[in-house]
């Protein structure tokens, strides 16, 4: 199954998302979906992924162990940060009053789909 058809299920499958991308660890996009811009999302996903690399070395450095997945809310969104591997990871955005549980969820089937077909 394509990366594409992955996120356009994630999208369909949570109420209120807004927008999936999948994107490598530089930050750039591989593939996305969603109801967004196609720019914004870029954006969002290469912003995310410098603090999801952050986070990262973070974690490490205190606790020796690995970031399993990021949520930032903001007033007017939520999103969720996962690494699928040590070289992609997912963003979802979510409109502010969407269930997280859902989407977590949601992403967390995405996630085990990505790396099955990266695999």
């Amino acid at each position: 199954m394509s990366f594409k058809t992955l996120l356009d299920e994630l999208v369909a499958q949570v109420p209120g998302a807004l927008g999936a991308i999948i994107a490598d660890w530089e930050g750039e996009a591989v593939d996305q979906s969603g109801r967004m811009d196609d720019y914004e999302l870029k954006v969002i996903g290469a912003h995310k992924g410098i603090i999801l690399h952050n986070l990262r070395d973070v974690v490490k450095r205190l606790d020796n162990d690995q970031l399993q997945e990021l949520v930032i809310t903001t007033g007017q969104a939520q999103t969720l940060v996962l690494p699928v591997t040590n070289d992609y990871f997912l963003v979802l955005t979510l409109e502010r009053d969407a269930l997280l549980g859902r989407a977590l969820f949601e992403a967390r089937r995405c996630i085990q789909a990505l790396q099955q077909e990266i695999a």
